[in-house]
């Protein structure tokens, strides 16, 4: 077993160890992927100023995120497959997230469903991600399910009314569980851990659709009715409609612009997350850290901003946290870790992230998360 000591290490070997289109689906971006690179290399860009002599005792990166108690200001965010990733992958990293102390959030296409994690982890509170369709009575069950499994806050997805176009799903010819083609075959033979994973569970397909939907019973009718099914017509209208619904906190993600910024505080939601869907739908929008610091400015005293896209260590948490970000959400990062070593690599994501972020803090001259702010970055840098 090499030697895991940051993100990177684990990428790679979920790349050796993820069949090729489930890896792809995960590390990708849309048409260019320039928005999906911007994210990245644009945290890069902002430099820390170190300090020195000061005293680094008694650290602390505890916070909270919509009012919960985090370990650290970073959640997991919702990924669709994830139990495509690695077997039972969903269930996986919501008992990491549990063991280490910060939130978990479920995708509406996740593979394992929604009673699927809160049974396994012991009813522990976790998040729902909601994407809204067409099919208004499914969602308001799918709400009224993450209600009874104790979710203790709904992600609402603002920026996939229509999905944007991803080269390498189309070309890989993405589906769960995979079409068994002679190339998909020949593929998987080179991935016998996750194979042999596989073989171990029954979740295979998209476990909080198949038998919730009238005429979803198998994989051939499910690409059809979710093609079919995300509601181009979502409004602000539509999101008081949920957040009556749901009756608790409620989370919108997807903000980039300014004036959406403003409407979701007239919403009413608690928080909301700066976010481009990981560079994953309009190609040349701008990255999440350059958009956060003028939403913060414009709306961060009236509801919490959140944010996520490109984080790749502590040091970006921290970065964003200088901007404003009261939270943020790691995506590709803990897929890296599920793919390369199930469970025992999102705990070694988070251990990363943690050890990353409480030494960067220190050597930034700080030992607690809420005296952070813009004072730690390099002026004329972000």
């Amino acid at each position: 077993m090499p030697v895991i000591t940051n993100i990177e290490d684990l990428r790679v070997l979920a790349q050796k160890r993820v069949p090729r289109m489930f890896y792809d689906y995960a590390d990708s971006g849309s048409w260019t992927e320039s928005t999906y690179r911007a994210n990245e290399s644009d945290f890069q860009k902002i430099k820390l100023r170190q300090r020195v002599a000061v005293n680094m005792e008694n650290r602390s990166t505890a916070t909270t995120m919509v009012g919960q108690k985090v370990a650290m200001p970073v959640a997991i965010a919702p990924t669709g497959l994830t139990g495509m990733q690695h077997a039972d992958g969903e269930i996986l990293a919501a008992k990491s997230a549990k063991k280490f102390g910060i939130p978990f959030t479920l995708s509406t296409m996740s593979i394992c469903s929604i009673e699927d994690v809160a049974q396994e982890t012991g009813n522990h509170p976790f998040w729902f991600q909601l994407y809204v369709m067409k099919d208004r009575d499914y969602i308001e069950r799918l709400i009224d399910r993450a209600k009874a499994a104790g979710c203790s806050a709904l992600v609402l997805t603002l920026d996939l009314q229509i999905l944007g176009q991803r080269h390498k799903d189309l070309k890989n010819g993405l589906s769960a569980p995979p079409k068994l083609t002679v190339a998909n075959i020949l593929n998987m033979m080179t991935k016998p851990r996750w194979g042999l994973g596989m073989l171990g569970t029954k979740r295979h397909g998209f476990g909080n659709i198949i038998g919730h939907v009238k005429g979803v019973e198998n994989m051939g009718s499910l690409s059809e009715w979710t093609a079919k099914q995300f509601d181009p017509g979502l409004n602000w209208g539509d999101v008081e409609w949920i957040k009556k619904r749901w009756g608790g906190k409620l989370i919108l993600k997807g903000i980039q612009d300014v004036e959406d910024a403003h409407l979701a505080v007239n919403s009413g939601a608690d928080a909301l997350i700066v976010s481009n869907h990981g560079g994953r739908q309009l190609d040349g929008a701008e990255s999440s850290i350059r958009a956060l610091p003028q939403i913060v400015e414009a709306v961060g005293q009236q509801i919490e901003v959140h944010m996520d896209g490109g984080i790749r260590s502590g040091q970006d948490v921290l970065k964003a946290r200088a901007l404003g970000a009261q939270g943020t959400y790691i995506g590709r990062a803990f897929l890296y870790g599920l793919g390369a070593m199930g469970e025992a690599g999102v705990d070694k994501v988070l251990e990363i992230i943690h050890k990353e972020l409480d030494l960067t803090m220190a050597f930034c001259g700080h030992t607690n998360i809420h005296t952070v702010d813009k004072g730690i970055l390099l002026p004329g840098t972000f």
